[in-house]
């Protein structure tokens, strides 16, 4: 262990502790000049800050864009001129608002509450006195006291160790506990398991183990989604746009209707501003960026049922687009416990009694995991009755006991074969090589053995082995592979998803656990003690290996950096704490339900009831996410650009803009609203295949320029013939953009089935009954046009959508 707490990195605070003058006390601890010598020096314990953002940079973050700026203003414009009826669109911005701020709040609470030291108070050696305090007081050098059931508030030496047994999964992921001796190092957030002892504080604040872990899992991050990405971006761009393009606009508006003197002393000027907020209205996607948010939350419900938490809703998409998958092995392919395997008989001259002893040793009260786990296999029958007991330790690595009834008579041991033979007989010899067979093929191997001779007293007090012991058998165990790993893992195999695990545990051990679930690979798996530090290197070695044993928690936070840094999408699976700072570095992390809290509070996603079998939900999910968003973002983006092109064009004839608000809204919502909304619910399974704003728009700008001509066609039309109305003119421009609108609905819906010929055939019965039934037309102040416009109007939306086909039969080659 010694070293390990320094693979995050820690000057040296002993400096700073000279700086200040004070002295180190032994035995007895510190005094109270030296505590407050280290507390003027900064060299005291406090907790981690909160995450990177608060709530009110949460809420300005979200609320104080351009964006919102524009839109919003053009929102509260139109209530204050009385058009509430042209002001439906701001409901879809303070929706949009309202979700990220939820997201972002939801995501920093999480954060904040993460903790590896939940122990709030300690016990430590002072002025010869055993006190407690708060975790936030232990001081550099303190001597802290520690009994089974304590936390390490800060890391530390051991001083005195007194069967000091420490859970050191924090580093390792492994939950065998490791006895501890004097020298050794234990870092903050482990537990005692049993046994007491004494250490010495070494490191404390910012520079102990705990501290650097919870900070950097606390740190503010937004789940990278390249949807959410996309659609910032085109927001971005448009908000840049939008004033110059609205004041362009605003001045044609007015010198349409006779000049801002004119307008402004008439009054005329509230139609004019309200053809300008019509105008800026349409260039943007609002409602691209709520249904992605919508699609996003239903998915999330849909996958909650199958026992899997979004933690972030962009999540959903994330696991469709991984290229590699890092995975833990501990907790995350394996269930995290011993299961017994095999007995392999090295000597024909014991009975079966052997087996009892088994029994005897698995049914103990001290048994630790591996031992327990013979219980399935070896029953204890209640009649053994020890003389004497060693009790297990990680330290010797065996256990013993002595008997004087019948056949079992003698004494037992129980331990790694290396620890309890090798005293050079070639019996000896033998059973240790086929020991050494059997570890390397990834199993956990013990020895039972056995010799006539009860254990001393003094062998007994001081731990020793009896003399003259032979091997009996050898026990192999092997972890529990859960039972739905390999089909999971050979599922994201067919999908080209590449696959790495990376654990802390031995080598030999990982590989044997890889190969169980599908891994084909020559050898053992890379031992993580020998990678380099440089990202370039180690993303070298990530290409060529798949693999890794012995790993710390800052490496596999570094391998996680060295593949995203070669293009990769990751993902990472993992329970334990030691996973932590590769599951937030992660693009998307993913936890099992059984995890510890701070694995859970990091990651995007959460398997509920660890079953690996809901990945590929996931997958799907976030396929029909994002190849329905690209789709329906086909038809906002389409309207974009015609917006845009639009408000250039009246902006520059000086032409009053053809539509209202109202009306406006009416044919996005038949064109784009409603028919966007059911699309991104329906079942789609195209793979992701990346570019998807580059797609979008290679549609989009050449479909919106057709739509652009042919409203300039009709409108030019009605400006150019005497007897036209402005609402007839109006309706003819609207019903002309509905026209090849729904043509474009049309064409991206292919190839057509029952679901999507139904709402496609909806929005033409829309279409026609806000043209004929009186209610409707009143409201979006629609008005026939005469025979002559209406020619014209179709006249001009069949060209335009044969010229949606041609592109896209270009798109589709």
């Amino acid at each position: 262990m010694t070293g390990h707490g320094s693979d995050l990195g820690a000057p040296d605070e002993g400096r700073a502790l000279a700086a200040a003058g004070a002295t180190q006390s032994s035995g007895a601890g510190l005094d109270l000049d030296e505590v407050r010598n280290r507390v003027l020096a900064g060299l005291d314990n406090p907790a981690p800050g909160k995450s990177s953002r608060t709530l009110g940079q949460i809420l300005r973050g979200n609320l104080f864009t351009l964006f919102n700026a524009v839109v919003g203003g053009c929102f509260l414009i139109l209530l204050a001129l009385g058009q509430w009826q042209d002001a439906l669109f701001g409901f879809a911005v303070i929706a949009n608002v309202l979700i990220g701020v939820m997201q972002e709040y939801r995501a920093k609470r999480a954060l904040d509450k993460l903790t590896l030291v939940y122990s709030p108070t300690a016990r430590v050696l002072r002025a010869g006195s055993v006190i407690d305090i708060t975790v936030a007081d232990v001081v550099m050098d303190d001597i802290l006291v520690l009994r089974a059931g304590d936390q390490i508030p800060a890391d530390a030496t051991i001083v005195e160790a007194r069967r000091l047994e420490i859970d050191e999964s924090l580093l390792t992921g492994e939950v065998e506990a490791v006895d501890k001796l004097p020298g050794d190092e234990v870092l903050s957030g482990s537990g005692v398991v049993a046994g007491s002892g004494t250490a010495r504080v070494i490191r404390v604040g910012a520079n102990s183990f705990a501290h650097q872990v919870t900070s950097e899992a606390r740190r503010f991050s937004l789940v990278n989604s390249e949807l959410r990405n996309a659609l910032n971006r085109i927001v971005r761009w448009i908000s840049w746009a939008l004033l110059p393009l609205m004041a362009l606009v605003l001045n044609g508006q007015m010198k349409a209707l006779g000049g801002w003197t004119v307008a402004i002393e008439s009054g005329s000027w509230r139609r004019g501003v309200v053809s300008a907020v019509a105008s800026t209205v349409s260039m943007i996607p609002q409602g691209l960026v709520l249904i992605t948010s919508v699609a996003f939350a239903l998915a999330a419900v849909k996958l909650a049922h199958n026992q899997v938490l979004i933690q972030e809703l962009p999540a959903v998409e994330g696991l469709a687009r991984v290229d590699v998958i890092c995975l833990d092995k501990t907790g995350t392919l394996t269930e995290g416990d011993i299961a017994f395997d095999a007995a392999h008989e090295t000597t024909a001259d014991d009975g079966p009694e052997w087996r009892e002893v088994l029994g005897w040793f698995g049914a103990d009260a001290g048994a630790n995991a591996t031992a327990r786990s013979l219980r399935t296999h070896f029953a204890s029958s209640g009649q053994l009755r020890p003389l004497s007991t060693v009790p297990f330790s990680s330290a010797r690595k065996w256990s013993a006991v002595t008997f004087d009834t019948g056949s079992a008579s003698g004494s037992w041991v129980l331990g790694a074969p290396e620890m309890v033979l090798g005293h050079g007989n070639g019996d000896d010899v033998k059973t240790l090589g086929r020991a050494s067979e059997l570890s390397g093929s990834g199993l956990r191997t013990v020895v039972l053995a056995r010799t006539a001779h009860a254990m001393t007293p003094e062998q007994t007090d001081q731990e020793q082995l009896p003399t003259g012991l032979r091997s009996v058998a050898l026990i192999t165990f092997r972890e529990h592979v859960r039972a739905d790993a390999l089909q999971t893992l050979a599922y994201f195999r067919e999908q080209g998803v590449g696959l790495r695990v990376i654990s802390g545990d031995n080598p030999n051990t990982v590989a044997a656990v890889a190969r169980q679930v599908g891994f084909e690979f020559d050898g053992d798996g890379y031992d993580a003690r020998n990678l380099p530090t440089n990202i370039d290197q180690l993303g070298t070695i990530l290409e060529d290996h798949h693999v890794f044993g012995r790993v710390t928690p800052a490496q596999k936070r570094d391998m996680v950096r060295a593949l995203q840094k070669r293009g990769h999408v990751v993902a990472m699976t993992g329970d334990g704490i030691n996973d932590a700072l590769a599951l937030k570095q992660a693009d998307i992390g993913v936890a099992m339900g059984s995890g510890s809290d701070v694995t859970k509070a990091v990651s995007r996603l959460v398997l509920l009831d660890g079953a690996f079998s809901h990945l590929p939900d996931v997958v799907a999910e976030g396929r029909r996410v994002i190849a329905n968003i690209e789709l329906v973002s086909n038809l906002f983006l389409t309207k974009t650009v015609y917006a845009i092109l639009l408000a250039l064009a009246f902006g520059g004839l000086l032409w009053e803009f053809p539509f209202l608000p109202r009306q406006l809204s009416a044919v996005d919502g038949l064109t784009i609203g409603i028919p966007a909304f059911f699309l991104a619910l329906l079942p789609n399974q195209h793979r992701y295949v990346p570019g998807f704003l580059r797609r979008a728009l290679g549609f989009a700008v050449p479909a919106g320029a057709v739509i652009a001509v042919v409203i300039l066609t009709v409108d030019a039309y009605a400006r150019l013939t005497v007897g036209n109305t402005q609402d007839a003119a109006q309706t003819a421009s609207a019903l002309s953009v509905s026209v090849v609108g729904l043509w474009v609905l049309l064409v991206l819906c292919r190839p057509l089935h029952k679901k999507r010929s139904l709402i496609v055939t909806g929005m033409y019965v829309g279409l026609l009954g806000c043209l004929v039934v009186p209610v409707l037309r009143d409201f979006f102040d629609f008005e026939l046009p005469s025979a002559d416009l209406l020619l014209v109007c179709l006249g001009a939306a069949i060209p335009g959508c044969l010229g949606i086909e041609i592109i896209n039969r270009i798109r589709r080659r």
